[in-house]
């Protein structure tokens, strides 16, 4: 029988999460980090977010965070990330594949600049970053997890680059674990309507259309993610290659 409470269950582990200084993946963050991981803090444009979620994490407990900027787009730049980690944590037991760009390409606007966009950053980026921190998670017996989308699974009308983009990386879930494995689990998280993009994409009336689709006739949290997120990180080793869709039963529903 174990003692571990929820607020240690990750002491002594190493997250290193991108995209993680705002929505989702500061959630996901704070959450991995009250268990007792240290969190490192990735993002690109948002460091003003970033500072201000690492100096709150720093006064819970000191020396528990890391910050470090990339541009995910640059995969040259990607093993950075995991050596970075390495040096100043001494290990790499988390990698949570967390941001994401997301934006309508209907069909006949879609451009090249779009697909290389919603694809790099939803799959090539996630790919290139699980191939350089593979050997690092083999040390460990780590975890990957990735953020995926319900629309990787059923496509949102107007937005099929990005659902290409999701679908790929949930068979790149799958993929992977069966690469990695036995050592290292790959999982994903699909949310539903969780968050609503904040460029005001979806509208007061689309919203609830949306929310009535659910089973639960409500939006969710980015707190349901993230605790979806410690359930695999402490509490799952047995479960590899699964997609756990966290959208208030929307996909039981379509």
């Amino acid at each position: 029988m174990t003692t571990d409470t929820p607020r240690q269950s990750l002491a002594g582990k190493v997250a290193l999460i991108t995209g993680g200084a705002r929505r989702v993946g500061a959630a996901i963050a704070r959450e991995l980090h009250a268990a007792g991981a240290n969190v490192v803090i990735h993002h690109h444009r948002s460091v003003d977010a970033a500072q201000k979620l690492c100096a709150e994490l720093e006064r819970s407990r000191p020396n528990s965070t890391l910050r470090l900027s990339a541009d995910l787009l640059d995969i040259a730049s990607l093993g950075a990330l995991v050596e970075d980690t390495r040096r100043h944590f001494g290990q790499l037991d988390i990698l949570i594949n967390n941001a994401s760009t997301f934006y309508p390409t209907p069909v006949g606007e879609i451009t090249l600049e779009n697909w290389d966009d919603l694809i790099g950053s939803n799959l090539k980026a996630p790919l290139f970053l699980s191939q350089a921190a593979a050997t690092a998670l083999r040390l460990s017996n780590g975890l990957i997890l990735n953020i995926v989308d319900i629309h990787g699974m059923r496509p949102l009308r107007r937005y099929p680059t990005y659902s290409v983009a999701k679908a790929g990386l949930i068979m790149l879930t799958k993929s992977l674990a069966r690469e990695l494995g036995p050592h290292v689990r790959v999982n994903a998280i699909a949310p539903g309507p969780v968050m609503w993009p904040a460029d005001g994409v979806a509208d007061a009336d689309l919203q609830k259309k949306i929310i009535g689709r659910t089973a639960l006739k409500r939006s969710g949290s980015a707190a349901d993610i993230a605790r979806t997120a410690l359930f695999f990180a402490a509490d799952a080793p047995f479960i590899t290659g699964q997609i756990m869709a966290v959208d208030g039963g929307r996909s039981i529903g379509w």
